[in-house]
């Protein structure tokens, strides 16, 4: 109940903030364009709180925190008043409604900036690129335990985080990395990683795992905290148990079991699991069963689930002074824009997984779950989802902000606005495709809610 309660909490934080501010940027410039501002609503539905400015705006919070919407005088949608005429959105030149429609993503584009900007100020912590284990294509490519990979592609890594994102992207595009790295030694390494050889349709959330990496930070012991009945098993291993080895080789930490599971059972038969049990060892046999479920089709199991052991501190920080972080959150705001275009060119084209499309269950346990983590990774998501706010709100979709300046740029170019038919069918096409955008990220919401 807890988690539930704090995704819910921290979910109305953040889209209260970046609502509020790409609100504020529309009415902001509307203002001194000379637009009158009949209401600014952070929410939809009735108002819970409300109340006049001096210029004559009503500022409201409403009930339901989706949303937000800055509503100016405008003749297209009731009666104006003759004095009044000249204040009206519709008569300002086509340029000013332009710099309008464009202060809500550029205000959430800002914010991005000021936000990274602060999160670098204060410093964020995360654990390192340190591999703990090797196995698989990048055992085979010579990477070793201890290695610490420094830049993927060219591009400098500071964390596992990052390391796990680039090595995603290059594997949706089928593409071969060059890995840099630091062996123990101190001396750099380079390898080519071959993530071209992975299979169709493998897990998008699993690359590091696929390719054979395991991180140092996440080896904690293999000690059995649940079996579930009727599986495999069931009978034969017990909670508290500690795995040592699996058909011979070594079991260093409970990252290891899911790979080694998947490797037996691909290889079939039964295979010896030696386990520590109150002070013994003991050899069990055991088979791994294929499973039925669909969320986990294609994967080898023994329906054991291992226990969560303390996390340890994170040994890498980045962090500039206030001068230097400037600069530092400009780039960063592009690095993240450029991946945000990349993933969704890459799933127009079929190379990512619309799975990555995610709606606001995900957006509320994100929130909860970086908030947990400290204020540096709060303040790293209220950017990254500031970012999307901007990008999402400039596709050119009629009802987003996008679509409005799709129509004003028509308009520069043939010299006189659409006609209003033309608008009113744009509206409703862009209703079905945001309903239809909106209904695949429930859905993956809900998805991501099964257990796997």
């Amino acid at each position: 109940m807890g988690d539930f309660i704090g995704s819910i909490w921290w979910m109305i934080v953040s889209l209260g903030v970046l609502v509020t501010f790409h609100e504020y940027g529309h009415y902001w410039v509307a203002r001194r364009c000379g637009v009158k501002v009949l209401r600014f609503s952070v929410g939809f539905g009735k108002p819970l709180w409300s109340r006049r400015g001096r210029d004559g705006t009503e500022f409201a919070i409403a009930a339901i925190p989706l949303g937000g919407y800055v509503k100016m005088l405008d003749e297209r949608e009731g009666n104006v008043h003759p004095a009044e005429r000249a204040l009206a959105f519709n008569q300002k030149s086509v340029w000013q409604r332009i710099a309008v429609v464009a202060a809500g993503p550029l205000a959430n584009l800002l914010l991005c900036v000021a936000l990274l900007w602060a999160m670098f100020v204060i410093g964020k912590q995360d654990y390192s690129a340190t591999l703990g284990h090797v196995g698989g294509m990048a055992a085979q490519a010579g990477f070793q335990p201890g290695e610490r990979l420094l830049a993927i592609d060219g591009r400098p890594v500071a964390s596992w985080s990052e390391a796990s994102m680039l090595l995603t992207t290059a594997a949706m595009d089928r593409d071969d990395v060059r890995v840099d790295a630091q062996n123990g030694f101190g001396s750099a390494v380079a390898r080519t990683l071959p993530l071209s050889q992975l299979p169709d349709g493998f897990d998008e959330t699993r690359v590091p795992t696929l390719a054979g990496f395991g991180w140092k930070f996440q080896q904690q012991p293999a000690i059995v905290s649940q079996v579930a009945e009727g599986s495999a098993a069931a009978g034969v291993i017990e909670a508290g148990d500690r795995i040592l080895a699996i058909d011979g080789a070594p079991i260093d930490s409970a990252d290891q079991v899911g790979p080694r599971i998947q490797a037996l059972g691909e290889q079939g038969g039964a295979a010896m699991i030696e386990v520590e049990r109150n002070g013994e060892r003991l050899a069990l046999e055991l088979t791994p069963r294929l499973s039925t479920d669909p969320a986990s089709a294609g994967r080898w199991l023994l329906g054991i689930g291992m226990q969560g052991g303390q996390m340890p501190g994170y040994d890498a920080r980045v962090q500039y002074g206030p001068l230097a972080a400037l600069p530092m959150a400009v780039r960063e705001t592009g690095k993240l824009a450029s991946d945000s275009l990349g993933m969704m060119r890459r799933m127009l084209t079929g190379h990512a997984s619309v799975k990555n499309i995610s709606g606001p269950v995900t957006i509320a346990r994100v929130a909860n779950a970086s908030a947990k983590r400290g204020l540096d990774w709060f303040l790293y998501f209220l950017a990254l989802l500031s970012l999307s706010l901007a990008i999402i709100n400039l596709l050119p979709i009629p009802i987003l902000d996008g679509g409005h300046l799709l129509y004003y740029l028509i308009e520069l170019v043939k010299g006189s606005p659409l006609s209003e038919r033309a608008m009113a069918a744009g509206q409703y096409v862009g209703l079905a495709m945001l309903a239809g955008l909106m209904g695949l990220a429930f859905y993956n919401d809900i998805l991501g809610l099964v257990p796997q």
